[in-house]
């Protein structure tokens, strides 16, 4: 019975040491992710995780000579550009990042988006000769920890197209600014000609065209992942994945678009499309839908802080108060 009762005793204390032993291991474990994750420089993205307005200033570091100086200016503009850009609030605060002319929240597990907002006035979509697409590269984004990040190699023979979600052609400001939009972090599979290259352009330049009715126009696109019946009668939500780091292809993607008038209305529409082929001669308007419904299956609120009671249209027709 004694021996008995030593067994057991050496039993728990070896499993208490073996359980100490683990977390010893999850503690340096841990240390060392942390270490790996300070290392992204800041100096390079000017955001961590968060709202990127506080992100990007730091009132303890006092300026000391004229690269601070012009740092801090930077920072400054960067700042003021952000809560342009967000004026109206933020759809979620899962991974903020903020670019120079666009603002998203990535999803770590997905590697692809929540959301992307932005700004757009006819100024800013002025011809500007010194902006050329074609010197633009695909880039992996090295803000994002390399556990969760998409690479090109992801898309390489993927039959997939790198589509952008904040487009390309919006921001036509500095060359910087168009180059940050072929960012992976920025982009998500979708089906090339048909899509693409085609009827989701289509509704990218459609965008575009409204700062000629507006004098802002403010757009947050992104990715769905909706359900579907299938033969058993049941709802399943699916979708394919590519590359080693598992990048999710989205069912469908939405734009939900308010443009603000000369004398302060607002408007808005809501788009979502599949990510498939789809004819040209399909109108756009056929694939207006809620507002409220996209929030739905995206988890998301857009505009927040702009109540639905100032919206003097949504999707083309009058609100009757």
């Amino acid at each position: 019975m004694k021996s008995m009762r030593l067994l057991t005793n050496c039993t728990v204390a070896a499993g208490v040491g073996g359980i100490i032993g683990w977390f010893a291991r999850k503690n340096s474990e841990l240390d060392n992710h942390e270490k790996h994750i300070d290392s992204f420089p800041l100096s390079k993205h000017l955001t961590k995780p968060g709202l990127p307005i506080f992100a990007t200033v730091s009132a303890a570091v006092p300026i000391t000579n004229n690269e601070d100086k012009d740092m801090g200016s930077k920072l400054s503009t960067n700042t003021s550009r952000i809560s342009q850009i967000m004026k109206h609030g933020f759809p979620g605060l899962d991974n903020v990042r903020s670019f120079d002319d666009f603002v998203l929240s990535y999803d770590r597990r997905n590697r692809v988006a929540h959301w992307v907002f932005e700004h757009l006035t006819k100024e800013r979509l002025s011809y500007n000769d010194k902006v050329d697409r074609s010197k633009c590269e695909f880039t992996a984004d090295q803000s994002i920890h390399p556990f969760f990040r998409s690479e090109n190699t992801d898309y390489k023979r993927s039959g997939y197209d790198r589509g952008h979600l904040a487009a390309a052609g919006n921001h036509k400001m500095e060359q910087t600014h168009m180059q940050q939009t072929f960012m992976l972090s920025n982009m998500a599979p979708q089906v090339g000609a048909g899509f693409n290259r085609d009827s989701w352009n289509r509704l990218e330049k459609y965008v575009r065209d409204l700062t000629k009715v507006y004098k802002d126009v403010y757009v947050c696109t992104g990715p769905l992942y909706l359900p579907k019946v299938e033969a058993d009668g049941k709802k399943y939500v699916r979708y394919e994945v590519i590359g080693s780091n598992h990048v999710a292809v989205p069912t469908h993607f939405y734009k939900i678009v308010v443009g603000e008038t000369a004398d302060s209305k607002y408007e808005m529409q809501a788009f979502v499309m599949p990510n498939a082929v789809i004819g040209n001669d399909v109108p756009l308007q056929n694939f207006m839908v809620p507002p409220e419904s996209v929030e739905r299956a995206a988890g998301l609120l857009f505009f927040d802080k702009l109540s639905r009671s100032k919206l003097n249209k949504i999707n083309g027709k009058s609100i009757k108060g």
